[in-house]
């Protein structure tokens, strides 16, 4: 199925701003077996403030677009614009904050030094930020822990301090890569509803990548399907759950529903 120009909807008020418009973007790769098409004529625009989840199976581009995104990968054909301007200018401004899969902290900083490692490469002064450190490291669920140093925290810890380190530049796009997919299950779920607090506390554009269907559906305001081989918008799902969501939601008969949903989706993908 083709889809073009989408546009995702959300629940609140329309006439909200663009952070991210992605035309016709198209991503290939030369590897041993010849050329590789990762991504296939990519249409999407995604409101500012908004929660968008993406999903899909192994191979179908989910981390290339966000790399895309964020100005770490050119696109074959195609165009991106981020906040009204290139994903270079809008990285270069630090309107782009990243999330990975490993916290990637350096263990011989603290927590807090390991929050205020992106002011200090970017000659910034933490007195003019919308957050300290300290206050981002509480905000995280860290306050306490402000001097403790990478070996000392539990992977969920840390990654708390790899989140409160993306947000600490201030950025209006947050692009998560799989950030707890390596967790336990517990720490995962206590994780979404944290995160599902920062975003309402900062009110971040915020694009996560996943491949867990109930996570999915749990944060996002809307859920992107890509299908593979190569990779493509298949559907878009919008998710009509309450904005206060807490793990116990996914119990309900309406959560259960939706996962059915977006399991048919990915059976196709």
């Amino acid at each position: 199925m083709t889809q073009t120009s989408l546009k995702l909807s959300t629940h609140s008020s329309p006439g909200r701003a663009t952070a991210v418009d992605i035309i016709n973007v198209t991503v290939r790769f030369t590897t041993d077996r010849g050329t590789v098409t990762a991504l296939d004529n990519i249409d999407l625009q995604v409101p500012a403030g908004a929660f968008l989840t993406l999903l899909g199976p192994s191979g179908c581009g989910k981390s290339t677009l966000l790399r895309v995104v964020a100005d770490l990968i050119e696109p074959a054909s195609g165009s991106v614009t981020v906040l009204g301007s290139s994903p270079s200018v809008a990285r270069g401004r630090r309107d782009i904050g990243f999330v990975f899969q490993d916290a990637a902290l350096l263990p011989w900083r603290t927590a807090i030094q390991n929050v205020e490692l992106p002011l200090e490469i970017g000659g910034q002064k933490p007195t003019k930020q919308r957050w300290s450190s300290k206050e981002l490291l509480q905000l995280v669920g860290l306050a306490g822990w402000e001097h403790a140093f990478p070996h000392e925290l539990s992977g969920g810890m840390r990654q708390r301090v790899a989140i409160a380190r993306a947000l600490i530049t201030d950025p209006k796009l947050l692009l998560m890569d799989e950030p707890f997919g390596a967790l336990d299950e517990i720490t995962r779920d206590r994780l979404n509803e944290e995160l599902l607090q920062i975003w309402a506390s900062t009110g971040t554009t915020i694009l996560f990548v996943t491949h867990s269907i109930y996570e999915a559906a749990f944060l996002g305001e809307n859920v992107l399907l890509l299908a593979a081989n190569p990779g493509r918008v298949k559907e878009i799902v919008p998710i009509p759950l309450p904005g206060n969501r807490k793990v116990s939601l996914r119990e309900t008969k309406g959560f259960v529903d939706l996962v059915a949903q977006l399991r048919r989706v990915l059976e196709t993908c």
